[in-house]
């Protein structure tokens, strides 16, 4: 073998290993500190884009004059920007510079979307069929998706 051959080879990158499959990531992630530390820490950043949800969804909802799920809409937009930089900065801080931002930004932008529309279907059953009144219904809607919410960004958005 050449010199020159030999230092290609010595060049070439590793292959990558395949991911774990996802019922063995699921199995470790319950038992490892870190799993439950970035579930609270998940949890108080979603507390925080809850409370911005709930103040710009009842603004405007009662100060302007807005039609529920338009409100919905607007509370959304604003809340999962403060959601996406405080995960990607303090939640999955470990992860941040797994994949670049754009990558991220996208598959967190997917999941809020999912999560949102679920929670929009949940909210218009609740206020429509049930006859809550619309900012309890949004905030029930908005606690009911948040496990499944988590558990997508963790394995997927911020996850390796």
């Amino acid at each position: 073998m050449t010199d020159e051959a030999a230092a290609v080879r010595v060049a070439a990158p590793a292959p990558r290993a395949a991911p774990a499959p996802l019922r063995l990531r699921l199995r470790t992630g319950v038992r490892q500190r870190e799993s439950w530390l970035q579930l609270l820490r998940f949890g108080v950043v979603g507390l925080s884009g809850y409370v911005v949800n709930i103040a710009v969804f009842a603004l405007a909802l009662q100060g302007a004059g807005m039609p529920y799920p338009l409100a919905a809409t607007l509370a959304f937009l604003v809340a999962v920007s403060n959601n996406f930089l405080w995960n990607r900065r303090w939640t999955f801080r470990r992860d941040e510079h797994h994949r670049p931002v754009h990558h991220q930004a996208a598959r967190f932008l997917t999941v809020s979307v999912a999560a949102f529309l679920a929670g929009l279907g949940l909210l218009t059953l609740l206020v429509e069929a049930a006859g809550v009144q619309e900012v309890p219904a949004q905030a029930i809607a908005i606690v009911a998706v948040t496990p499944l919410s988590f558990l997508a960004n963790k394995l997927w958005s911020f996850g390796r």
